[in-house]
């Protein structure tokens, strides 16, 4: 970074889920973890099963607020909002509700969601269909009063509605939709975006298509990730990937971009710690200590 630069945004690092090393703790115990360990963001997890309940939401927002956690809420991975059957596009659209719903009760600023599929429609069918829903969605939250930001989320496969173009529309058209931008995903799709260049290229086409505050409120996914011709295959841990996190890091700092950074890697609380050293430019030595003492690589 030249000297005369801004000084980077805010970032905050945390992990989807209770990191991988913990075992047999509840959500709101992973929490304490997090702050433990010096992260900053947590993204609860409702994507294979609803296990929430009130005293569960209560716990988890109580224990964010003492610890400063900032929540995110990552919706079922049920839903798709342009599927042929009228009935499973409505349940979509329950479960979209339900999680910004649930994600009120625990203090989550934002749920992140996948849109669907293209199945047999044209991109731009699902994206008209994609659209009308979460503009229905949309409607209800305002009317619920819901503080909550839907979040749709850049996808890895191509069969998947999701590209970062899509994405943008989709933020542009909808009114209060952000982005989810998944780097990964991006990645994996495209085979391409992973350098330094590319990654600038990409935050300053999210700049000028949703305006230069985007920049300032972003909410980042990131894991290593395996890929073939048709995209994401799954996810791997950042230093047994090609992905160039830290050109990455460079980009964000470089543009000043301030947010969150969700790490989804297998072990994501020990790359969520990576990406914050190189952020910070240092590990600092109470995180060090305490990631050793639990956490066991084999």
């Amino acid at each position: 970074m030249s000297a005369e630069a801004k000084p980077p945004g805010k970032l905050l690092f945390g992990t989807a889920g209770i990191p991988s090393f913990l075992k047999n703790v509840s959500t709101s115990q992973a929490i304490e973890t997090i702050a433990q360990l010096g992260l900053d963001c947590f993204e609860i997890e409702l994507v294979k099963s609803h296990w929430l309940n009130s005293q569960a939401a209560e716990e988890i927002n109580r224990t964010a607020k003492k610890h400063g956690i900032k929540l995110s809420l990552h919706a079922s991975y049920f839903i798709n909002l342009n599927s042929p059957d009228k009935g499973k596009r409505l349940a979509s659209m329950e479960r979209l509700l339900s999680a910004v719903r649930w994600a009120e009760k625990c203090g989550a600023e934002s749920v992140v969601f996948h849109c669907g599929y293209y199945g047999q429609s044209s991109p731009q069918e699902a994206f008209r269909q994609i659209k009308s829903a979460l503009q229905e969605i949309v409607s209800i939250i305002k009317i619920e009063n819901s503080p909550v930001i839907l979040r749709p989320e850049t996808m890895g496969r191509r069969s998947q509605f999701g590209t970062l173009e899509e994405i943008l529309f989709l933020c542009r058209e909808v009114e209060g939709l952000q982005p989810c931008l998944d780097f990964s995903h991006i990645h994996a799709r495209e085979g391409k975006v992973n350098s330094y260049a590319e990654f600038q290229r990409l935050l300053l086409k999210v700049k000028k298509k949703l305006g230069p505050e985007i920049l300032q409120h972003l909410h980042l996914h990131l894991a290593g990730v395996l890929y073939n011709e048709q995209g994401e295959i799954k996810h791997i841990n950042l230093e047994e990937s090609d992905f160039r996190f830290d050109e990455w890091i460079q980009a964000l700092q470089d543009l000043n971009v301030g947010g969150t950074v969700i790490c989804e890697s297998p072990d994501q609380s020990y790359d969520a710690l990576l990406l914050q050293k190189l952020y910070q430019g240092e590990w600092r030595a109470e995180e060090k200590r305490f990631f050793e003492a639990h956490f066991k690589p084999e």
